[in-house]
């Protein structure tokens, strides 16, 4: 679809949003930090029925709008509209438990409903045995997370909105939060700079740039796409622009002292006035970063053998025996909890081994970024003067500027004291510095997690291009795909080469993960058992005609699913080309028909979780 096409698509999204169920509605919103414009008459809406991705820069008040969509904040002009049925649930980024609490206990306690019903929930974030029943503040952020998606899912809410939710989530939580997402038929607006979880998560894509909101028709790749080709395009359109008003000038010029050419001079002169250039709207310089600047090497760079790792007296693996060649980008997977970070700090030494040895070749200069690095930085120096120090000799003032530019330390940032630096700034002053230096092997513990979309996009390109040595986690599954030359998985006390590309382990996690839901959809109980298996009790003729009501419901409960899919599926063709019709007559008969489909629907629905009620 070509970018003018599209245009119009995305001019016609907001009227086309009239025909459709707002949850919320932006109107002319403007907000200001300090002197940075975050929005700047502003407009959206949020439909009934839609996933949207929400990307922009870091820094562009992406995290500022969901506040304000909470109402949590104001707008300093402006109005944000609720519909009135409108039930928002917000993944929360504190910890709610209470101490002692198990999972199940606050489930119980945040939603209202039985244990039943909230083990049931839980079961689809595989939330059992411990998990459930053990103390919640024990569990790692990533099952803390499960816990808080599952209570989001236990209020019902209408619309999702998630912040960053893949940060820190393992491959196995993102694949299962897809899912959840995927058989969660309401709205969701999703903050993340994961391109592969929005690309299997949401149908739109809304952008923050400069103060203004973009919806666009489609997923996260074809907007970037959209936008390339509509930036290319005005160039085009620009320097055809230029070139006609030279050629106009000229003519002027040349003519305009005649008397006989003077009035074609004047009516040149006119023409010039109306040729106009477009405005590109770039959010920011285009994002480049470069890699340090290595010569390659051959051979082992790095050898475990009979190692262990852990710590004291606990072994989170041991019987190691690993090879790193030169040049790989060796990936590191697993669960969380299973020990990724523990082998990376045990390889660059800032933990030692409880046996046998890691050792790295001849020649290896190591460049790490991990989180308990960012506690290392002198808190007197500025950010200017740490990259100073950092930097290789042959680093000149304007390569240093540009990499801190692109990693968001611009103007008087570049002179903040490291002291006054929140965690994400610190995070990316230690990636501008290691990027700057001379380290022929990079020790990376998730490095996209406060980067955005096209930041971690740059990243990747770069560690491509890179020609020493990359050992490193991430929860990014693009950036992973993009990166990885060979997989480490780290596994049930064991770290082994994985015979396969990042691709095959990706397949491997979500085979796991499908065929874990199917044993646990055989392991719920029949229909019409009580909850504590037995059945029910009364006389034979009692017993008997229950069985029949029971079988009864049982046939109408399938053919309300039959029924409600068939909805679903005529709501979203209906949907679909209600999306794309230019004909307002006929946009308002896809409206009329898909009000009737909507009625029919949510009857159905009543009458499916009345019978679901009594079972």
């Amino acid at each position: 679809m070509t970018a003018i096409v599209l245009d119009t698509l995305i001019h016609l999204l907001p009227r086309f949003a009239d025909f459709m169920a707002v949850l919320i509605q932006v109107r002319d919103a403007h907000k200001r930090f300090g002197d940075q414009v975050l929005l700047d008459a502003a407009e959206t809406s949020l439909v009934d029925d839609v996933k949207v991705g929400f990307i922009g820069r870091n820094g562009a008040g992406k995290s500022t709008l969901l506040r304000i969509l909470l109402k949590e904040e104001e707008l300093e002009q402006g109005e944000v509209i609720h519909h009135p049925s409108l039930r928002i649930g917000y993944l929360r980024q504190h910890d709610p438990f209470q101490p002692g609490e198990s999972a199940l206990d606050f489930l119980m306690r945040d939603s209202g409903k039985p244990d039943w019903r909230c083990g049931e929930v839980a079961g689809q974030f595989e939330l059992k045995g411990q998990y459930l029943e053990g103390a919640v503040k024990e569990l790692s952020g990533g099952w803390q997370t499960r816990v808080k998606l599952a209570a989001l899912l236990l209020h019902d809410p209408n619309l999702l909105m998630l912040d960053e939710p893949t940060n820190f989530l393992d491959l196995r939580t993102q694949i299962l939060l897809e899912h959840f997402l995927r058989d969660f038929n309401k709205s969701a607006l999703i903050v993340s700079h994961d391109r592969a979880f929005l690309a299997a998560t949401c149908s739109q894509t809304l952008e923050l740039s400069r103060g203004k909101l973009v919806m666009f028709p489609g997923k996260v790749d074809g907007f970037l796409e959209y936008r390339d080709e509509r930036r290319e395009h005005d160039r085009r359109v620009n320097a055809t622009v230029l070139n006609k008003q030279k050629q106009l000038q000229r003519f002027i010029d040349k003519n305009r002292a005649n008397a006989s050419t003077a009035s074609q001079a004047r009516s040149k002169a006119k023409q010039l006035e109306k040729l106009q250039t477009v405005e590109i709207q770039l959010d920011e310089p285009t994002v480049f970063i470069r890699a340090p600047q290595v010569e390659p090497r051959r051979g082992t760079a790095a050898r475990c053998e009979g190692l262990a790792i852990g710590y004291g007296d606990h072994v989170v693996a041991d019987n190691i025996a690993l090879e790193i060649e030169h040049g790989e980008r060796a990936a590191i997977v697993g669960d969380n909890g299973q020990g990724k970070t523990t082998l990376l700090r045990t390889l660059v030494y800032s933990l030692d081994p409880l046996a046998g040895t890691a050792k790295w070749g001849h020649g290896v200069e190591i460049g790490t970024y991990a989180q308990h690095d960012y506690s290392s930085l002198d808190p007197r120096m500025t950010v200017l003067e740490h990259l100073e120090y950092v930097s290789d000799q042959e680093t000149t003032r304007q390569d240093l500027l540009a990499m801190a530019g692109t990693l968001l330390f611009r103007d008087e940032h570049i002179q903040k004291k490291i002291k006054v630096l929140s965690g994400g700034e610190r995070a990316r002053l230690c990636m501008a510095g290691l990027l700057l230096g001379n380290a022929n092997v990079l020790v990376l513990d998730e490095p996209g997690n406060h980067l955005d979309v096209e930041t971690v996009e740059a990243l990747a390109e770069a560690l491509e291009g890179y020609r020493g040595t990359v050992v490193f986690t991430s929860h990014d599954r693009h950036f992973m795909h993009r990166v990885a030359t060979s997989v480490i998985e780290v596994r049930d006390g064991s770290v082994k080469n994985y015979f396969g590309n990042y691709d095959s382990y990706l397949r491997s996690v979500e085979k796991e993960v499908d065929d874990g839901e199917r044993e646990r959809a055989k392991a719920k109980p029949p229909k019409g058992k009580a909850a504590d298996g037995k059945a029910g009790s009364g006389s034979n003729s009692d017993y008997r005609q229950q069985q029949r009501d029971q079988r009864k419901a049982e046939k109408e409960l399938k053919n309300l699913e039959k029924r409600i899919a068939r909805l679903d599926d005529q709501k979203r063709e209906v949907n679909a080309k209600l999306m794309t019709e230019s004909n307002p007559k006929k946009a308002v008969e896809l409206h009329e028909e898909l009000t009737g489909i909507t009625t029919e629907l949510e009857s159905a629905e009543e009458r499916w979780m009345e019978l679901s009620s009594e079972e």
